[in-house]
């Protein structure tokens, strides 16, 4: 089924950008419906879109419209009709200066901490499920699902909730005890699995193949495409919030690595569409992963393109995936630009949880420590050029996360309500 397959049918409404689908490996396109392989070679697949389309998008379009990723809807595949989207209007998070960071770790260029914990379930998860559960229902399904590792069922559920829709969610049952409450709270199914993320997400995508769910979209299985394309939404805010340029350097968290590889997606279309120039010298992409489930960066240390599957462990639960469906596309980023990939341990990434907190005033849950952790090591290993404007990105709110620091921090006092027990501490000396 090679060759462009024109679709017919305005499936995703009239106003939509997207055109059709196409296999990341190659090259095969298909219609845009509820697909997420090859039938040719198996490989992912990902939105195309009308490139003339996207050129008639104007900086003044984007500024116009409102504080939420949904300005940049001619941009995306679906939600042009505000009136037909599924959404907690996610985006337009803080970029935070982090001056004090900067300063302590010997980086002399700006260096911004782009924190999507300020979104409405507190990752950046809403972001794709934004636009994925938008597109699902312009595709008539009635019931939302996903396989998460915690933060992706906080939004499905809470997404299913405010859409008054059917939601099941699947989690490994290990999970951090926050990040189960924040899913339940919301009143759908959810479904603790006795295993691993893999395990879970092996589970759905046979799921997926049954008359039983057959009106249920699996936002990252059989509408994984539009869910990728949500992504993109971190790395044009940054360029909007820079005054329409692109960061030099970026450090970027990764579990599958497509938050990486769509980030760097994103950067690409801004340039190729003529809303931002380049970099003199281009950008530089750098990957993060913990120590405990590290299967692309150490396939990138070890110089081969072969990412050896992992059994997880460790504190980055929201990291956890051992099989990484991007992880090929995430090296392909990294290496095009010029980057690299570091991983940090346990103690490592609860020491980042404190830094980044003490020095900005955000709470990263594991997954920042995770990233900031390396952002550490990049520098002292003189990867990253600290010469050069750095963005660093925290995925979600280290309140979902407590335990990891929870023996670590506490009262610095704790004193009798008198002044003399309280000049007796030394708090007054």
């Amino acid at each position: 089924m090679r060759g462009i397959i024109v679709t017919t049918v305005p499936v995703l409404g009239p106003d939509s950008p997207a055109r059709n689908l196409v296999c990341r490996a190659c090259g095969a396109q298909f219609p845009i419906a509820a697909q997420h392989a090859c039938y040719e070679c198996f490989g992912p697949l990902e939105v195309e879109y009308d490139l003339g389309a996207l050129k008639r998008v104007t900086r003044e379009q984007i500024e116009a419209g409102p504080d939420n990723i949904w300005r940049y809807a001619a941009l995306l595949p679906a939600g042009q009709d505000p009136a037909l989207r599924v959404t907690l209007d996610p985006g337009m998070t803080p970029l935070v200066n982090a001056g004090l960071l900067a300063a302590e770790l010997g980086i002399t260029a700006p260096l911004w901490v782009k924190d999507d914990s300020a979104n409405p379930t507190h990752s950046f998860k809403d972001r794709v499920v934004s636009v994925a559960l938008t597109a699902a229902k312009a595709l008539g399904f009635t019931r939302y699902a996903c396989a998460s590792t915690g933060n992706l069922a906080n939004s499905v559920a809470a997404h299913a909730a405010r859409s008054g829709t059917r939601s099941i969610v699947f989690i490994p049952s290990d999970l951090e005890r926050g990040k189960i409450i924040t899913t339940a709270v919301y009143g759908g199914d959810l479904v603790a699995i006795e295993g691993s993320y893999d395990d879970v997400n092996r589970l759905c995508s046979e799921l997926v193949e049954t008359d039983d769910f057959e009106d249920t979209a699996f936002v990252n299985v059989n509408v994984r495409p539009f869910y990728a394309e949500g992504s993109k939404t971190l790395g044009y805010e940054v360029a909007e919030q820079l005054g329409w340029r692109i960061p030099a350097q970026v450090v970027i968290p990764m579990a599958s690595g497509e938050l990486l590889t769509k980030v760097d997606k994103a950067f690409a279309e801004l340039v190729e569409i003529g809303l931002v120039e380049a970099p003199a010298e281009g950008w530089t992409v750098f990957g993060a992963q913990s120590a405990g489930c590290n299967p692309i960066a150490l396939a990138l240390h070890n110089e081969t393109d072969e990412i050896t599957p992992q059994k997880p462990t460790g504190i980055a639960k929201s990291l956890n995936i051992g099989d990484p469906a991007a992880g090929l596309y995430a090296l392909e980023s990294v290496r095009r630009t010029g980057g690299w990939m570091e991983y940090a341990d346990d103690d490592e990434i609860r020491d980042a949880i404190r830094l980044l907190a003490r020095t900005t005033g955000v709470f990263a849950e594991t997954a920042g420590g995770v990233t900031v952790a390396c952002l550490v090591k990049l520098v002292k290993s003189g990867k990253l050029d600290p010469t050069k404007e750095t963005v660093v990105f925290n995925t979600g709110e280290g309140l979902k996360t407590l335990d990891a620091v929870a023996e670590l921090v506490g009262p610095t006092y704790q004193v009798k309500p008198s002044l003399k027990a309280a000049r007796e501490a030394g708090i007054l000396s």
